[in-house]
């Protein structure tokens, strides 16, 4: 079973995590966002139900995943091509979208305001 992690991670640790991976060490799969306003900008509530819908599934055309969640194809076409640019989705050769997980995990810390 392959478990992505979305999270909030600094460049450094972004780094390190790579330099870990190319050392040998397994680290795991990470969609990294700068800051957790990124996070939240790019994965709406809407989106969530696309990840949702695709979670597990292989490829599907955007038909099919407006379909599943029930909404408008157009709509749903602005909102996959903003989780592709984001690297959050990939695009196959055939022109469908996949996302290749079978779990999500997600991970960031709250801290108290300063």
């Amino acid at each position: 079973m392959r478990t992505v992690t979305l999270g909030v991670s600094s460049i450094e640790e972004t780094q390190r995590q790579v330099a870990a991976a190319f050392g040998g060490e397994k680290v795991g799969e990470f969609i990294s966002f700068a800051t957790i306003e990124l996070l939240w900008k790019v994965l709406t509530a809407k989106r969530w139900d696309i990840l949702q819908a695709m979670t597990g599934q292989g490829e599907m055309t955007i038909r099919e995943i407006a379909r599943r969640v029930d909404r408008d194809v157009k709509a749903v076409h602005g909102d996959v091509r903003a989780l592709v640019v984001a690297g959050v989705l990939d695009r196959t050769d055939s022109g469908r979208v996949v996302f290749p997980y079978d779990a999500v995990h997600v991970d960031f810390t709250l801290r108290k305001a300063a």
